[in-house]
């Protein structure tokens, strides 16, 4: 179970003082999760998610706040943090980082449906929209220049030709986004896998789990959703659910002329961001905690399927009515 703090219920009860929403009936850690302890709290008044920030910079926490706040307001699909009696969103607890959430409906879907494909590009289309306007920054930790520098640490791990694959690729995106006008960028998730999302049947319930958001280039956002939300085993594209999410996508923000030239080469990247990521953790930097690294194998397939069969053509923008 990746509760790596266990709580009792004396210590929640006493928690939930703090705020407004009633008092504790039941506790359940989550079984789920590579880097914090989650935990279902339900009072007599409603349900709710506690997370237990274990690893990372707590100084950053303030910006996954502002950011889920700001979001929550606009609309969006998005557990807004609740806050205390105070006004206070980030709490301790067990002397761990500590934030309480609304619990959303739903569940993570395995095999995406159209219908899925479409509620979610259309949601990340809303969001990537307003996010252009929020004022909080972070920049982003995976970005180009992390790809360049942490190369270089698998390297000696990789046979002769991965470690050519890795190297030319890096290279063919230095010079492909140096010599493009800049982005559109703004506040991004920056890890919408499926697991990052809930859906109740075909309606999304919500986008969770904000924790590598941060600045960047919203084409890199989409890229990574379109690499799991519409790939199939082999790395495929399946042409249904990608037209699905990227016309609902661009009926909420067209892309530019820039970020249509660009598309091919951010799938490559973003499917290499994840290659390298996980590498990292198998060879160099493994979890905290005794979980299972996920199979840096699958993000090289994809890499490689990007390369020999490039993407199909982005549909044409529509205006949303």
């Amino acid at each position: 179970m990746a509760v790596f703090t266990p709580l009792t219920e004396t210590q929640v009860a006493s928690f939930l003082e703090r705020f407004d929403v009633g008092a504790l009936r039941a506790l359940e850690g989550v079984p789920s999760g590579t880097e914090n302890s989650t935990f279902f709290v339900t009072t007599d008044r409603d349900r709710f998610v506690l997370t237990l920030f274990e690893q990372g910079e707590s100084d950053e926490l303030p910006f996954f706040v502002a950011l889920l706040d700001y979001l929550a307001e606009h609309r969006l699909p998005v557990p807004g943090p609740v806050h205390d009696r105070d006004g206070v969103a980030l709490q301790q607890l067990a002397e761990r980082p500590a934030l309480l959430f609304p619990r959303l409906p739903g569940r993570h879907p395995e095999a995406p449906t159209l219908a899925q494909c479409h509620a979610l590009g259309d949601a990340l289309g809303r969001m990537h929209k307003v996010s252009q306007r929020f004022e909080g920054q972070r920049p982003n930790p995976r970005d180009l220049h992390w790809l360049a520098s942490a190369q270089h640490k698998v390297m000696s791990y990789l046979a002769a030709d991965d470690q050519r694959l890795m190297g030319d690729e890096i290279d063919a995106y230095q010079v492909a986004f140096g010599d493009a006008s800049p982005l559109p960028q703004g506040a991004i998730h920056g890890d919408l896998f499926r697991d990052n999302t809930l859906f109740d049947g075909d309606r999304l319930g919500g986008i969770i789990d904000f924790y590598n958001g941060c600045t960047g280039d919203l084409l890199f956002d989409l890229a990574i959703v379109v690499n799991d939300w519409a790939s199939d085993a082999d790395g495929h594209l399946d042409r249904e659910r990608y037209t699905a999410l990227l016309a609902a996508y661009q009926a909420r923000r067209p892309l530019t002329a820039t970020e249509r030239e660009l598309w091919p080469m951010m799938l490559r990247m973003t499917a290499l961001r994840y290659w390298l990521s996980r590498l990292l953790v198998v060879y160099v930097d493994p979890p905290a905690h005794d979980l299972t690294p996920k199979d840096p194998g699958e993000y090289r397939r994809l890499l490689l399927t990007r390369l020999a069969h490039g993407a199909p053509p982005l549909p044409a923008p529509v205006s949303s009515t």
